[in-house]
């Protein structure tokens, strides 16, 4: 059934159950034309047999009354219908005795029906003569005369030739008429699939005239609506494939044009330091410095790559994931079952890490962290953490403060991060989260908000950004995450 066509498959399923009860109609057809033919010659053997007993009398031999019979084979030639059929008869005296017809004809040993379907003491059964079967009626007669009275058993038995000849009439006619239905319902339904099936043709037709980069909407409109669902599923993973080869040239353009940058400076600098233009010590810290800044720019756009496939992920949650593993263990992270995770360990797991930048600076850090489960693995949540820290670690003055809390509040789980750094100004306030947008490329890529921007919205949650002011004095800048904390069992 599989390799079959939709045709194949209508037919097959439609024609055997149609012949399957064509046979078991035929059966039952074959059944009833030989009840209906029993039926039939049955009153011609009855017939038969009544007009032997009119040609009955009685005689007195020694006393005792007798039957007699002058019967000759030809008084049955007016109830034969052809030379196809045989008939044979028996008549019995009053004394078992076979007064007439063919002596080795099996005598009766039956019984007479309570309620037979005839006004006379008649039975009608099958036996079997001369290597034959025959059907036989056997009818008590009485018969009266003067020498006395007395019931006779006349017997007429006909062979089965011409009742078996209209039954399979009969079954040949019926299996005529249906197979010229099955013929019918066959062309049938080969001409509504054909009908049916064109716009799937013409549909096929028109995606294999397509490009294969063109991944614009399949119209819908005009198309069966049994066909709608499959043309919006289409379209949908369609738009998915649009939006993913689109970010993917994105990320290729932008690190091309990235990563443009410090290389030339790379280069720059190490001409320069083998001309002698600058001191050794100076130029390996100034090369050392430009290494340190594209590793972050290659680290963070990486990152950037993997919270992507992260929200694709998130966008589709009935994705099997097994497959995906297979072909890329190193997304086990992002396509395994989701745990459940404390933002409150994470979060202090990040600030031990970063403690050597907090106390470089001399940083005030003060460190708030309540339980808070959400559903998300480790490493988005860690990700998200040290570009928030990093940041304001950056961005506060020496010797500022810098403040982290985690809580949970009803069903949400926040995360605030508060530097005392100079704030945002409107114009950097624009375009917030957008990659590569910074004001200082030498303060950094312009890449940590985008993906803390990628990482909660795949987390379903929000983030915001907001200066801290002290009347019209800003004292700082407070970076507020808010996800939905994970719902707990019994």
């Amino acid at each position: 059934m599989p390799n079959l066509s939709l045709r194949a498959r209508l037919l097959l399923g439609i024609l055997v159950p149609v012949l399957l009860l064509q046979v078991v109609n035929a059966v039952m057809v074959h059944r009833q034309a030989l009840a209906a033919a029993d039926t039939a010659y049955d009153r011609t053997l009855l017939a038969s047999a009544k007009s032997l007993g009119e040609l009955l009398s009685v005689r007195v031999d020694d006393g005792r009354p007798r039957l007699q019979a002058n019967l000759l084979y030809s008084a049955l030639e007016a109830f034969e219908a052809d030379n196809r059929s045989r008939l044979y008869y028996k008549v019995t005296g009053f004394d078992g005795e076979v007064v007439s017809g063919f002596e080795d004809l099996p005598p009766w040993r039956g019984q007479l029906p309570d309620q037979g379907p005839y006004a006379a003491l008649v039975a009608f059964y099958d036996d079997a003569y001369r290597g034959e079967p025959v059907r036989v009626a056997v009818l008590l007669q009485p018969v009266a005369g003067v020498g006395g009275q007395g019931m006779a058993t006349i017997q007429v038995a006909e062979t089965l030739e011409l009742r078996h000849t209209l039954a399979r009439q009969t079954l040949i006619d019926t299996i005529g008429r249906q197979a010229a239905l099955l013929g019918v319902i066959a062309l049938t339904v080969v001409w509504v699939v054909q009908r049916v099936t064109a716009p799937v043709r013409e549909l096929s037709e028109r995606l294999a005239q397509r490009d294969a980069g063109d991944l614009e909407p399949i119209a819908v409109q005009g198309a069966p609506r049994e066909l709608e669902p499959l043309l919006d599923a289409t379209n949908q993973h369609m738009q998915r494939l649009r939006e993913s080869l689109e970010h993917q040239r994105r990320f290729v353009r932008d690190a091309s044009h990235q990563l443009r940058t410090p290389l030339a400076v790379l280069r720059t600098q190490v001409q320069s330091a083998r001309r002698g233009d600058v001191a050794p010590g100076q130029a390996l810290d100034e090369i050392g410095a430009t290494v340190e800044r594209a590793t972050m720019l290659a680290n963070q756009m990486l990152a950037l790559a993997k919270v992507e496939q992260l929200r694709q992920q998130a966008a589709r949650p009935d994705a099997s994931a097994a497959p995906a593993q297979a072909a890329d263990p190193s997304r086990d992270a992002v396509e395994s079952p989701v745990p459940h995770t404390d933002l409150a360990e994470v979060v202090r797991g990040v600030a031990l890490d970063l403690a050597p930048l907090i106390a470089d600076r001399q940083l005030d850090f003060e460190l708030d962290a309540q339980p808070a489960v959400i559903r998300s693995h480790d490493w988005p949540l860690r990700e998200l953490t040290r570009n928030l820290l990093h940041n304001a670690i950056r961005h506060s003055p020496h010797a500022g403060r810098l403040t982290v809390r985690t809580a949970a509040r009803g069903d949400e789980a926040r995360l605030c991060v508060s530097d005392s750094g100079p704030g945002l100004d409107p114009r950097q306030r624009a375009r917030l989260f957008e990659p590569f947008a910074t004001g200082d490329p030498r303060s950094g890529s312009g890449l940590g908000l985008a993906i803390c921007k990628g990482i909660v919205e795949s987390l379903g949650g929000s983030i915001r950004l907001d200066n801290r002011t002290v009347g019209v004095r800003v004292e700082g800048l407070d970076a507020v995450v808010t996800l939905r904390l994970a719902a707990t069992g019994p």
